[in-house]
């Protein structure tokens, strides 16, 4: 592009032509030359007949060419140099600079294919880049894993072309620095050099794109990932969630307090054989909820859908916790009772049939009466740790379990 922009010099060489070849050249670059012209160097044929009909013809027909740049006809290569370096000039012209046709043509080819990839490489991933982006997220955990594998693979295939290219453009340009590796003192020419700088340029560009995709690539990734994970979540969710709610319900089924010690043991029995099988559940939920921390920590997209479930798991694990407590607080309590209720009875019933084992003659006399009574207080002093305290400080202290049966009218 910048030689385009300071303009060309053209070397015509008809040495062993006519001047109706020259004629003709200098016709058809009027007519369609793409650049911009700077000046016509046009070597002359070099036959005697030839070349004296050339410069009378040129002289006669120089308005019918209609060229705005100077046309120089030249009657040998040392007059050539006089304008262009000889290292600007191929071996066949009398110059140094290295140069073969079908090497030129055939690298020429290349970069511009190599220049093409590159551009195709770009639009494809900007393609692909605009269909992840315009992508809805799945609402299930099949589909969006679904999705994920789509998509990853697809971008192993970007990727791989990609590497392809690249090593497109490092053959191509390991081509053009090879004299130099093979000779540190050779120097590219410019047209070398040119190559040079437009491969390398193509594969900083393709580098760049590459780097813009990957780094596009880890935020859709990501998204992808927090996605699946959250429906994962959802699903564990929904299924933990059912199974707290028949764990509370089977809880709150637990209002028997008892109506004797070993009736009560046996409910504590029950509910500790609940609590233990109900211990995977919450674990598992304990588990689910601590996963849903883990995604509040990292910023997780989905933050306003996770963190209400996540309090609501932590809650009703806690729920679970202390009416599994308070239910064992509570039988513990009913057991308590029980146990001081059948303390008194007995004693009670020791009275009892103390009273009623006294002989009735017994008391026909002071001497027995007196032993009686002895008896009967000694009896006494034995209950004094059976004693039930008050009936308002009973009813204060097991309010919580204290039923119809239990409560004195």
């Amino acid at each position: 592009l910048q030689d385009a922009g300071i303009g060309f010099i053209l070397v015509i060489d008809r040495r062993q032509d006519k001047w109706t070849s020259v004629k003709a050249s200098i016709l058809r670059i009027t007519a369609s030359f793409p650049g911009n012209l700077q000046l016509v160097l046009v070597l002359r044929p070099t036959g005697l007949f030839h070349r004296a009909l050339s410069d009378i013809a040129f002289k006669f027909n120089k308005d019918e060419f209609k060229m705005k740049v100077p046309i120089i006809m030249l009657g040998s290569v040392s007059e050539l140099q006089s304008y262009i370096d000889k290292t600007q000039l191929t071996e066949d012209l009398g110059g140094t600079l290295d140069y073969c046709h079908n090497r030129w043509l055939s690298r020429r080819t290349a970069i511009e294919g190599f220049a093409q990839k590159v551009k195709q490489t770009a639009q494809i991933l900007q393609s692909f880049g605009t269909e992840l982006a315009e992508t809805e997220l799945p609402n299930d955990v099949q589909s969006t894993s679904s999705l994920l594998a789509t998509h990853t693979e697809k971008k192993d295939k970007m990727k791989e072309d990609i590497r392809l290219a690249v090593e497109q453009g490092d053959d191509i340009l390991g081509s053009i620095t090879k004299p130099v590796t093979e000779n540190p003192e050779y120097k590219l020419n410019q047209d070398q050099l040119d190559n040079q700088t437009t491969v390398e340029r193509l594969l900083a560009q393709l580098h760049e794109t590459e780097s813009a995709f990957d780094e596009f690539w880890i935020k859709h990734q990501q998204k992808l990932e927090q996605c699946l994970h959250l429906r994962n979540f959802e699903q564990n969710f929904r299924e933990v969630k059912a199974a707290l709610d028949i764990v509370s319900e089977r809880l709150l089924a637990f209002t028997d307090v008892g109506n004797s010690c070993s009736h009560v043991e046996h409910i504590l029995k029950d509910l500790a054989n609940f609590e233990e099988k109900s211990c995977e559940t919450v674990a598992k939920a304990r588990m689910l909820a601590s996963e849903c921390d883990a995604f509040i920590q990292s910023n997780h997209y989905a933050l306003d859908s996770i963190t209400p479930k996540c309090s609501e798991l932590h809650n009703l694990c806690d729920a679970i916790a202390t009416e599994m407590e308070r239910k064992r607080n509570v039988l513990n309590k009913s057991l308590e009772l029980h146990g001081l209720l059948e303390k008194s009875m007995k004693w009670c019933d020791e009275g009892i049939y103390l009273l009623a084992s006294q002989p009735v003659d017994k008391c026909q006399s002071q001497d027995g009466a007196e032993s009686a009574l002895q008896e009967i207080e000694k009896f006494l002093d034995t209950g004094a740790g059976n004693k039930i305290k008050e009936l308002d400080k009973i009813y204060i202290e097991y309010e919580h379990i204290l039923n119809e049966d239990l409560k004195v009218p």
